[in-house]
């Protein structure tokens, strides 16, 4: 049977890596372009290189271009890049082609610190470290409730999961209830709904290579990811520590995710829809898989972020654009897989 996940896959040729390296890339650009204050590409390219020169150039085009899109625009590679891995990970981990990046509950947990930390007044910085710690205690929390030595475990952490996100969205709105309707109420929803106002270099320091870590681990094991799509009696056949690596999947995988919320709050549809375009593409084996997951994800959630500072006079947040872009998308998918995704 693990000879069919490779038979259907498509041919990937030299000039499709080009093309995965060079979207991402020539989205920015156009990212860095649109705004407020319309550049030029010649302005950007002059810019760049003056300020890498060190010659000469406009403060105001440094302020732009350095100080807030470039930030913004990094902060969107990574996490696009980021929640699709997890996303195409939960997948063939769990053999579900509805799972999602938060499928363990990290997302509610991870936000539930989120809200604590603005409601103690923290700054950026720290309501991102608290957003990161309570996403990973939440999965802790999730594998300990979920631990089983029955056969059906993957139920049993997937269900565990709903009952900590479950907690972990109540725990939030009772803190949203009482948090102050003119000052705390409004910044708990408006980071809740995701957003990329808080992107700096200073965030990205902090939770930049912790993405960049899981998706190397699973990058290692992509291999592995192939095998745990079978059933577990025939992974362990061909020698798979099953639980062993699950766990490393979900750990990397919790990494990317909560290191992902904590830096732009709750983003949606990426981690789902991404690994099943990617499919469509190449087929489903996940070594071929993953890079495209990766460049499609890095260069839509770039897209959103442009758009979300560019279709308003007030920028709209990161879930309403998720929503609006994946929902047809996603559509689109079952209509022309007719609900088989592998």
């Amino acid at each position: 049977m693990i000879k069919e996940i490779f038979i259907k896959d498509k041919k990937i040729t030299a000039s499709s890596y080009v093309i995965l390296i060079s979207l991402p890339i020539l989205i920015s650009v156009l990212a860095l372009a649109i705004g407020r204050m319309p550049l030029s590409i010649r302005q950007i390219v002059d810019f760049f290189n003056a300020y890498l020169s060190g010659r000469d150039y406009d403060p105001m085009l440094e302020s732009v271009i350095i100080n807030v899109r470039l930030p913004r625009i990094i902060t969107g590679l990574i996490v696009g890049a980021g929640l699709s891995t997890a996303g195409l990970a939960f997948q063939g981990v769990f053999s579900n082609p509805l799972a999602t990046p938060d499928i363990l509950g990290v997302s509610s947990a991870a936000s539930l610190g989120a809200v604590i930390g603005i409601l103690l007044s923290l700054s950026t910085l720290s309501i991102q470290v608290f957003a990161l710690a309570f996403g990973l205690i939440g999965v802790v929390l999730t594998l300990y409730i979920g631990k089983s030595r029955t056969r059906s475990s993957t139920i049993m952490l997937i269900l565990a999961g709903l009952v900590v996100s479950s907690l972990s969205n109540a725990l939030a709105s009772l803190l949203k209830y009482t948090a102050d309707p003119t000052d705390k109420l409004p910044a708990i929803s408006y980071w809740l709904m995701g957003s990329f106002a808080r992107s700096s270099y200073k965030n990205l320091i902090l939770s930049a290579p912790l993405i960049i870590l899981g998706i190397i681990i699973i990058r290692l094991l992509i291999f592995r990811l192939n095998i745990m799509s079978l059933s577990e009696d025939e992974a362990k056949s061909l020698g798979v520590n099953v639980k062993k690596t699950r766990l490393i999947f979900i750990f990397a995988s919790t990494l990317i995710t909560a290191s992902s919320i904590s830096m732009c709050g709750q983003v949606g549809w990426i981690g789902l829809i991404i690994p099943h375009m990617a499919r469509m593409m190449v087929g489903a084996n996940n070594t071929h898989t993953l890079p495209f997951s990766i460049s499609l994800g890095a260069s839509l959630m770039v897209l959103i972020e442009a758009l979300s500072r560019t279709v308003s006079v007030i920028e709209l947040p990161i879930s309403v654009l998720t929503a609006i872009i994946g929902a047809p998308i996603f559509i689109s998918l079952i209509r022309k897989t007719g609900g088989g995704f592998n």
